[in-house]
């Protein structure tokens, strides 16, 4: 499904930036501290940060293909976010 929208981000939470499975994405650290961000198959939750992506303030994605950024996930379909503070992500995607 479409989107185009902001998602707030929890403290130290995973949070997913995806309503549905997509293979590109569009996305942006609006926070004022860093965010991880991961690729899972499906709405499963990540667990832990280990091969989590580091986005500094306003550092993000665009239109990059899921399979570019998460080559060690097969099938990655869903993005989810985390940030020790909290925070904002800007995401549109198809």
């Amino acid at each position: 499904m479409p989107q185009n929208t902001t998602v707030n981000l929890p403290a130290a939470t995973w949070t997913q930036i995806t309503d549905a499975n997509v293979t590109s994405i569009t996305f942006q650290n609006i926070s004022g501290s860093d965010i991880r961000v991961k690729g899972t198959v499906g709405a499963v939750a990540p667990t832990d940060l280990l091969g989590a992506l580091l986005y500094m303030p306003y550092q993000g994605e665009r239109n990059s293909a899921m399979l570019d950024l998460f080559p060690g996930v097969a099938g990655a379909n869903r993005v989810y976010a985390f940030s020790v503070n909290g925070g904002s992500v800007a995401v549109s995607n198809a």
